[in-house]
This record gives structure tokens, sequence and C-alpha cells, in this order.
């Protein structure tokens, strides 16, 4: 074929794609869960093959421990994350309001009554109280709603294992239906956007795992009241470098200040918390498990983020970080190709001609 009848066809699968997904919406839900879930295990049962087990064993031991784990989280994280979450957002205008006593006590002149400062501060922390509960409660509605808690709970594990079981079976399938002409090509792609997602998908949500436990139980363990929910904020966002650590550092230290006031070598412990983290984060376990440039910047990731999940829900925010780091690999796989062509080269004169 030539390019345009290539560029034709797959523009029209592309389509049918993108269609599918948005008028499936949340019936695909629990589906893509099981195969993002399926695709972030098969290397440890593939290690567990390179032990000695078969791929039933391995398939079976790691379905007996993600159901352990899920169980756990269930009964004991997920409630005590809503309970502080639902507590700092009531907390809110008590902190405001120690805020404005402590700028009234240091600056009386910009606090009198009417001033700009004082009703700013007074709107804000009405806002916080009567947005953040509005967000807590439609964040949970809306997962309840878009999650059918039954079908999810019982399809994602078996579409899991089931995906788990046959992984390698269907790379080959697939690997075999590839057209004659251009596998090799289709394969370097594929596996450039295996390494992306391997980087982000298995390394970066398993640095944004253990940096959100650390945060969470160190702070807990500091006396930090709302320690548990600043500390998987902090590692949920530890994916845009800085950011997360800043945020979550501001938030912490913020509830410090207004926690533990006058004691600073508890307020210390707090900010130095935060500064161990970001020292394992980027000396120990980033390069350890992400390793080098993933190729997916931060700043495409967000865009991809809003945008599929604006489009598409939240079935779109589920795809749209494997969808973000196949279109930049085809970005630059295409900036290649490009760069090797008569378009880019001209006439001969020109570089690298």
């Amino acid at each position: 074929m030539s390019v345009g009848q290539q560029l034709k066809y797959w523009g029209i699968a592309a389509a049918a794609f993108f269609l599918m997904l948005w008028g499936l919406g949340n019936v695909i839900l629990p589906f893509l869960v099981g195969g993002a879930v399926a695709y972030f295990l098969d290397p440890v049962a593939d290690r567990l093959q390179r032990m000695g087990l078969s791929r039933v064993a391995a398939t079976a031991l790691i379905s007996v421990f993600a159901l352990m784990t899920f169980v756990i989280l269930s009964l004991l994280i997920v409630p005590m994350l809503i309970r502080q979450l639902t507590d700092l957002v009531n907390a809110a205008p008590q902190i405001l309001q120690q805020l404005q006593d402590f700028l009234y006590a240091n600056f009386p002149q910009v606090f009198d009554e009417g001033s700009v400062v004082r009703s700013t501060l007074v709107s804000i922390g009405k806002t916080v109280q009567a947005r953040g509960a509005e967000l807590a409660s439609t964040v949970l509605s809306s997962a309840l709603s878009v999650i059918n808690a039954v079908v999810f709970i019982v399809v994602v594990p078996v579409v899991a294992f089931y995906l788990l079981l046959d992984w390698d079976n269907m790379v080959a399938r697939i690997d075999a239906l590839l057209p004659r002409e251009h596998r090799e090509t289709i394969r370097g792609i594929a596996r450039d956007i295996d390494r992306v997602l391997a980087g982000f998908v298995r390394g970066q949500v398993s640095v944004c795992m253990i940096l959100g436990t650390f945060y969470s139980v160190a702070l807990m363990f500091a006396g930090l009241d709302f320690g548990l929910i600043v500390g998987a904020i902090a590692g949920l966002i530890t994916f845009i470098p800085y950011i997360g650590a800043l945020i979550g550092g501001a938030l912490a230290i913020g509830l410090a200040l207004f926690q533990f006031w006058g004691d600073w070598v508890q307020i210390a412990i707090i900010a130095g918390i935060f500064a161990v983290g970001q020292f394992l984060e980027g000396n120990v376990i980033t390069p350890k498990l992400v390793g080098g440039s993933i190729g997916l910047h931060p700043v495409w990731l967000l865009f991809a983020l809003s945008a599929f999940g604006t489009i598409f829900g939240f079935v779109g925010m589920l795809v749209a970080v494997p969808v973000a780091a196949a279109l930049g690999v085809l970005v630059r796989f295409a900036a290649s190709q490009y760069l090797d062509s008569r378009l880019y080269r001209g006439d001969g004169t020109g570089p690298g001609a």
C-alpha cells in the first residue's frame, strides 16, 4: 500500500478505537483496570517462572498476595484516608482563624476591621469548608456511581488473572499477526512504547507508592494529625518532579505550624521527613526503579490526563498514560523519519546529505 492508503486505514482504526472508548465508557472500565494490573504484574510472574514455578502457580501466588493486599487496604487504609480527608476539610476554618490571629498579633495595621486581608481569609475558610466537603462527597459518590462495586470487585480480579496467565501467549499471537513488510519497524516502536510504559507505569507508580507510604507512616509517627492524607497526597503527585514534595511539604509544614506552634524541633522533624524523602527519591528509589529518562514529559502527561479525562471521563484518565506514551514514541519516530527524508534534506545540499 502507498503511504496515503496506510495512513487512511490506520486513521480509521484509531477513530474506531476512540469511538469505542467513548461509546462503551464505564462498561470497559473493569477490563481496562484488569489489563493494567496484568501488565503491571507480568514481570513479577516472569521472575517467579525463572525461579522454577509454572505460569499457573506464579499467577495463583500473585493473585493470593494481591487479594490479601486489597482486603487490608479496604479494611484499614481507605477508611482512615476518608476520615482524615473529612477532618482536614472541617478543620480548614479553624486553621485559617489561627492564621488570622497570628497576622493580627504581628501585623495589626493591615488587619483592621473590614480590611481586605481579613475578609479574604474568612472567605477562603468558608469556601474551603463548603467546596471541600462538596468535593469529597462528589468524589465518593461519583466513584460509587462509576464503579459498580460488585461488578468491579468480581470482574477485575478474574480479568487480571486470565490476562496475566496468558500474557506471553497473547503477545506472541499479536506478534505473529504483524504485517511482514513492517514487522521490525512495528516491533521497534512497540519496544519503545513498552520501555516508556515500564518506566512510568511500573517504575514511577512504584515510586509513588513507596514514597506515599514513607511520608504517611513517618508523618503519623511524628504525630502530625493529618499525616496519612498528607503523605498520600504527596506520594500521589510524586510523578511530577519536585511538585509532589513541594505541595506535600508545604501542606505538612503548614499543618505542623498550626499544631506544634512554638515547638520548633517538632516542626523541623516534619520538614526533615520531606528532605529525607527527596534524598531517597533522587538518589536511591527513582534510579533503581525508573532508571534514566522515560521519555514522558510531566507537562505532556498532565495535558493527556486533562484532555482524556475531560473527553472520556474516568475511563479516559486510565488510558491517558499509555496513549500519551504511544503518541510520544510515534511522534519521535515520525521526527526521525522526517530528519531522514528528502523533505528535510532538500536537494542533497542539506545536513547529512
